[in-house]
């Protein structure tokens, strides 16, 4: 088995082949990215959502390899900045540390977080403070053993001494095939995924989700992935609702990459309900 992942990303390629690289969510997207000969990456970033409103952001990160130290800057276009600093195997081997440091100038709102993330062979651990609110503080593990994993989240309010939230987890990770369960929400919402990457050219995935809380109906989804060459895949999904969604994606050349997408009600067809969305990045 590969690494233990974050206890996050324990679903991560079933969730990724069902959410990702899906177009329709936004008219219009824009994304520019680059690096200068001092190593200081940027990336521009552009949406339109279907309400005409429009958002975006710029990002510049600088990585010192030699010292594992790593400062991104983060401006959007609702006014807000972020500054992060993180440290890798510095302190100690799989250790990396950071600091997050976000102001609103429009309401002068301060944020600041630290947090921690250990990894090795079969263990993943992480700790996220929130200094001013609360403060709070949760934490998540994930232990590995020949596929096997297994893990939990806890969040915990220090003020109120009180624990807030926290999930289970359990999964198998195979070189093309991994299944996890997931209980979320304090265990009152249930999910189980399962990821299949059929040969080199096909992906499978389905997710079904049971809110405890809300009744007996579950949520199901289910999505598959085709590379048509080299340069050009097709995505497909539906949910238990019937509504459908497509996409395609295009290496047009060299850094150039555009995304076409399209989402669908089928139970309302002659309804104005359907979406449809682009995606246009440039990497240098």
């Amino acid at each position: 088995m590969a690494a233990v992942p974050a206890y996050s990303d324990i679903a991560k390629a079933a969730n990724d082949l069902l959410s990702k690289d899906f177009y329709h969510l936004s008219s219009g997207s824009l994304e520019v990215k680059d690096t200068t000969p001092n190593r200081v990456a940027f990336k521009v970033t552009g949406k339109s959502s279907h309400d005409a409103a429009t958002s975006g952001a710029i990002e510049a990160k600088y990585s010192d390899k030699s010292t594992g130290v790593t400062v991104t800057q983060t401006w959007n276009t609702a006014n807000a900045l972020e500054s992060k600093v993180e440290l890798a195997d510095t302190l100690a081997k799989g250790l990396k540390a950071e600091g997050i440091f976000s102001f609103l100038p429009a309401s002068q709102a301060k944020g600041v977080k630290a947090n921690l993330q250990f990894k090795q062979s079969n263990f993943h651990g992480r700790a996220f403070v929130d200094l001013l609110k609360g403060p709070t503080t949760s934490i998540d593990a994930l232990i590995g053993h020949e596929g096997f994993l297994a893990g939990g989240s806890a969040a915990f309010d220090v003020q109120k001494a009180k624990i807030t939230n926290y999930s289970l987890a359990v999964g198998y990770h195979a070189p093309t095939y991994n299944a996890a369960v997931t209980a979320t929400d304090n265990l009152s919402v249930f999910s189980a995924s399962y990821y299949h990457k059929v040969n080199k050219l096909v992906e499978a995935g389905s997710k079904a989700t049971w809110n405890s809380k809300t009744g007996n109906t579950v949520g199901l989804e289910v999505a598959a992935k085709y590379r048509i060459d080299p340069v050009s895949f097709v995505k497909a999904k539906i949910n238990d609702r019937g509504v459908a969604a497509v996409a395609y994606n295009v290496l047009l050349r060299d850094g150039v990459k555009l995304g076409l997408g399209a989402s669908f009600d089928t139970q309302k067809l002659d309804q104005a309900t359907h979406k449809v969305g682009t995606s246009l990045t440039f990497e240098n």
